[in-house]
């Protein structure tokens, strides 16, 4: 036996030794000394694997043959039994096992029927570049079909929840302040308190102050209605229709239905919710047998559109002009500028 095989014997045994037994769990000082006995077998054995990872031809894959061996490694010494075989002839079969493994995984190309078709194997982690010379990975270059439906999904169900939970909030704060302002109006009300001898004045109360055990209760009430209001608002609701009680689901529901018109109204109040719950107009359905009047269509503009009524086309006849003597045509050219002389 060489010095590296009986060195691979007693770490391997300090390895079994400090391994858990009997279902109990693994101590601290049990798992540090057997992280150091099994760092060591893995030193023995780092040239065997390295002659194995080049016999297999995964110099180019080193990174994974070695987390393999590892691998290898950790199962050997598991079903490891010395009274059957060293460790190194047992080891060597749980090695080459597990490179054969990773070498089918990562060299698909050398087989037979890639061969023919010339394949070669790319890894996608591997890194190219891209159209504008940056350095991009073949993973991150491809295109998931379904990332906008499931972003989509994602941020509506988020908004879902976060609104749902708005309204909750106004809809527990709107309660809230109406009993408060009949607690403060039963506060207000209180009568007057008679002293012991009647014959001194009676005195009012002071100012109004609230009990705060009914405030306390107050609240308790308004969280076991927001949490029964949530309950049927949320994908619960089904679970309800399946409780024994009867009148205890009928409560709820009627709970429920009053909370929803309230929340209805403040969303329609509220700024905050402005456009959420408005609806469109519904259209009047038209039936098959209602007759749609159509004015109908010619080629000619219509002449009664009030865009063709604005103009207005007159005809002058030309009249022949007869010859006067040029007396009198100076004549009349004196009276015409007389008469502007005059307008002036």
């Amino acid at each position: 036996m060489s010095n590296t095989t009986a060195a691979l014997e007693v770490a391997v045994a300090a390895v079994i030794e400090n391994m858990a037994k009997d279902g109990q769990p693994q101590t601290n000082r049990q798992r540090v000394y057997g992280e150091r006995a099994f760092a060591q077998v893995l030193k023995l054995l780092a040239p065997r694997i390295r002659h194995f990872i080049r016999q297999y031809g995964l110099a180019a894959h080193w990174d994974d043959a070695e987390q393999c061996c590892a691998i290898g490694v950790h199962r050997a010494i598991q079903a490891y039994d010395p009274e059957r075989a060293q460790f190194t002839t047992f080891v060597n079969w749980q090695l080459r096992g597990e490179l054969q493994s990773l070498r089918f995984r990562v060299m698909t190309d050398q087989r037979p029927s890639a061969k023919k078709v010339e394949a070669t194997t790319v890894s996608l982690h591997a890194m190219s570049l891209g159209a504008e010379g940056e350095a991009n990975t073949l993973e991150s270059m491809i295109e998931d079909e379904c990332a906008l439906e499931r972003t989509e999904a994602a941020a509506g169900e988020h908004l879902a929840v976060k609104t749902r939970e708005a309204l909750l909030d106004a809809y527990v704060d709107h309660l809230r302040g109406v009993a408060m302002e009949q607690l403060k109006r039963r506060a207000r009300n209180t009568r007057s308190i008679q002293v012991q001898d009647p014959r001194l004045p009676r005195y009012r109360a002071g100012a109004a102050i609230i009990d705060p055990a009914e405030i306390a209760e107050l609240e308790e009430k308004l969280e076991a209605q927001r949490r029964t209001v949530a309950r049927r608002l949320s994908d619960d609701a089904a679970d309800i229709e399946m409780e024994a009680d009867p009148q205890e689901r009928e409560r709820q529901r009627q709970v429920a239905k009053r909370a929803a018109k309230t929340i209805a109204d403040i969303a329609a109040a509220d700024p905050r919710f402005g456009g959420m719950f408005e609806r469109p107009k519904a259209t009047p359905r038209r039936r098959a047998g209602d007759k749609i009047d159509t004015p109908p269509i010619g080629v000619l503009p219509d002449h009664n559109a009030p865009h063709n009524r604005l103009s207005r086309v007159i005809a002058v006849v030309p009249t022949a002009m007869e010859e006067t003597p040029a007396v009198e045509q100076d004549e009349r050219e004196a009276a015409l500028v007389r008469g502007v002389t005059r307008s002036r």
